[in-house]
């Protein structure tokens, strides 16, 4: 069946242990021949409803809180995946917040503060598009990002980004023990079709402001990103908190198995509308008869 097919290409994405995970070893482009393009369009099409659905049912239940965590090289897709995969769901149950670089006030802080104020509520779907890695990524390669932190000289040590990533691995770990579904997803993009990308941004007016010269000129850390990047999942994934690397060369398939693996992860929990007790069922009951003994008058 074309959903199963979906839901292996998916979780064969997921990771769950960084013992021997090697980001060489995964594809940017997928080997999907099992599944068409036009079956996956019509696939992302019911996942979207499906998730829809279980949302609903995850506000209903004020239990459960979903965070998803959206990372990835520029242009890999973040903003079109949030788009597709989430259009169908209640915006008063979803928020999604884009972080661009520190700010004054911010960099005076830890680095998991203004990522922790904007953490869904339960019953909440929340999406943060890029996170708390960013201080494991670009603060890695670019040591002058590390600098304007201002932290203490004791601490900033070649240690830092091994220790960073296990307060990160153990505030997730913390955030799942409160009922959070934590799903993280790496857009996995190859080198030569974010330069055709860049280049059709350049190409199209209206895709001009979607690039920045400076985007360009960080080509020049590709491999150091790439090894930031490994780390950062070698050091992170687990059962209750796993990445899913995902082929970003096509977007198609990017959706759909962004889709699959979240509402996959929602059907795990089983949200469910409240179900009353008798006394509530009564004092329904008893409202109905009055609406109707109302309409007989």
């Amino acid at each position: 069946m074309p959903r199963e097919i979906a839901r292996a290409h998916a979780a064969a994405c997921r990771v769950e242990s960084g013992k021997g995970f090697r980001l060489a070893d995964r594809s940017t482009r997928g080997e999907v021949e099992d599944l068409p393009r036009a079956e996956a369009e019509r696939l992302l099409g019911e996942g979207t409803k499906r998730l829809a659905d279980l949302q609903d049912r995850l506000a209903a239940q004020d239990r459960h809180a979903l965070f998803v965590i959206f990372q990835a090289m520029d242009a890999a897709g973040k903003d079109g995946a949030i788009k597709h995969v989430f259009s169908g769901v209640n915006p008063q149950g979803c928020t999604v917040h884009s972080f661009k670089a520190p700010g004054p006030e911010e960099l005076s802080q830890d680095f998991l503060r203004r990522h922790v104020a904007r953490l869904p509520a339960r019953g909440q779907i929340g999406i943060h598009n890029r996170s708390w890695y960013e201080e494991v990524l670009i603060a890695r390669v670019h040591p002058a990002v590390l600098a304007r932190q201002g932290l203490p000289e004791e601490v900033v040590t070649p240690a830092i980004w091994q220790e960073r990533l296990e307060d990160i691995a153990a505030f997730e770990r913390y955030l799942s023990r409160q009922g959070f579904i934590v799903l993280k997803f790496f857009l996995h993009l190859g080198r030569e079709e974010q330069r055709r990308r860049f280049l059709s941004r350049i190409e199209r007016p209206e895709k001009n402001w979607k690039l920045d010269a400076s985007d360009v000129s960080e080509r020049r850390h590709w491999d150091a990103y790439q090894h930031a990047y490994e780390a950062a999942i070698r050091a992170t994934a687990a059962p209750h908190a796993p990445w899913y690397v995902v082929p970003a060369d096509r977007k198609w398939l990017t959706r759909l198995l962004v889709v699959e693996a979240v509402v996959e992860a929602l059907e795990a929990i089983r949200p469910h509308y409240p179900r009353l007790g008798p006394d509530a069922l009564a004092r329904l009951g008893a409202a109905r008869a009055a609406l109707q003994n109302e309409e007989a008058d």
